[in-house]
């Protein structure tokens, strides 16, 4: 099984993470790109919806079991290429020329919880899952970039709770929070995605010219601020 795959709804592509807790490392990052750039430049999709095969996880953020080695072997170049690569995945979605639903149907951890600050919209379910950017309890500080990923999802009188806390969110509570569109038991939650997924059908160039103006600040973060912190190679403190 592919670590990720997707399959058309109409003008939907539902694109499914069948990679465990779909932790980030750079074969993972790898293949989400290519379905990314599959799902643009060969189907006519005007919305992208994400999901995990998983029960429990959405995806846990940075594969830490990958990750460390690399760390503790003082590879400053693969760690920095890492990050890149993360980078182009987080700025990718940003900007992608469809509408994006992060379906949110398990636990959206670290850099999972991050990641949903590159859609449009979040959806999660209400029976199981937290939202959780537990950062700070495992000694990795925020880019610049993360952090104003999260701001698109939060405001920062939660961002700062949940920052220096490591607290974890429910659904209902990131609904009240504002920072999901809706919260739905899982037996009805992918339904209610594709409801609203099915509703919007927007010409791609308009879709993605907004974003890019909507998201300069993020962008901004990403581009130019990111870089110089990584190329540091200190990424872990």
């Amino acid at each position: 099984m592919a670590m990720v795959e997707y399959e058309l709804k109409e003008h939907v592509a539902v694109l499914t993470m069948n990679n465990g807790e779909n932790r980030f490392n750079p074969t993972y990052l790898g293949e989400f790109l290519d379905l990314l750039d599959e799902i643009e430049n060969k189907t006519e999709a005007t919305t992208l919806v994400v999901k995990s095969a998983n029960e429990k996880i959405w995806c846990n953020g940075l594969d830490l079991d990958w990750l460390m080695p690399v760390v503790q072997a003082k590879d400053v170049e693969t760690s920095k290429k890492f990050f890149y690569q993360l980078n182009d995945l987080f700025r990718r979605l940003l900007v992608y020329p469809l509408t994006t639903i992060a379906a949110i149907n398990g636990h959206a951890f670290a850099g999972g919880a991050i990641l949903t600050g590159a859609f449009d919209f979040r959806y999660m379910r209400t029976d199981r899952g937290f939202f959780c950017i537990p950062e700070v309890d495992i000694s990795i500080p925020f880019l610049p970039g993360m952090m104003a990923l999260l701001r698109n999802v939060m405001s920062n009188n939660v961002m700062h709770f949940m920052g220096l806390t490591g607290s974890r969110m429910t659904a209902q509570q990131c609904l009240d929070a504002k920072m999901v569109a809706g919260a739905y038991h899982i037996d009805e939650m992918m339904d209610k995605v594709m409801e609203f997924a099915l509703t919007q059908n927007k010409r791609r160039q308009v879709a993605a010219a907004i974003k890019e103006e909507m998201h300069r600040d993020i962008l901004y973060a990403i581009n130019e601020l990111d870089p110089p912190i990584i190329e540091t190679g200190r990424l872990q403190v």
